[in-house]
């Protein structure tokens, strides 16, 4: 499990990404458990997540954050990450961020890809 926490922050939300192996929706559901044990994380406004399967199988939550699933699965794709779950977590500050918000999501999956580069 990979954690990359106040990776960005916008008119009050911020932002952490984390990820790791998963191959199907139970696993990927284990893993949001595994990170939700973390009180700060049980505590964000949104855990949203992408998983690309290497069957081609794509799947996603947004959690209550329109869109940010798909967002997710479409920089996994152009990266050709399989069979690795990748959630990006807001803890929300208040004010409506409108289309920036998917900005943000695919900045912190970008530097979560980033981050995977170098471990």
């Amino acid at each position: 499990m990979l954690v990359l926490e106040n990776i960005l922050s916008d008119r009050g939300s911020r932002y952490a990404v984390s990820g790791g192996p998963a191959n199907n929706a139970d696993a990927a559901r284990a893993f949001i458990r595994e990170l939700t044990r973390r009180k700060k994380f049980a505590k964000a406004t949104h855990n949203s997540w992408g998983l690309l399967t290497s069957d081609g199988v794509q799947l996603k939550n947004d959690d209550g954050e329109s869109g940010a699933g798909l967002v997710i699965l479409r920089q996994l794709e152009t990266a050709g990450l399989h069979d690795h779950v990748v959630v990006v977590t807001r803890w929300y500050g208040g004010k409506h961020l409108g289309g920036d918000r998917f900005r943000h999501v695919q900045q912190a999956v970008r530097t979560y890809l980033d981050a995977l580069e170098n471990t």
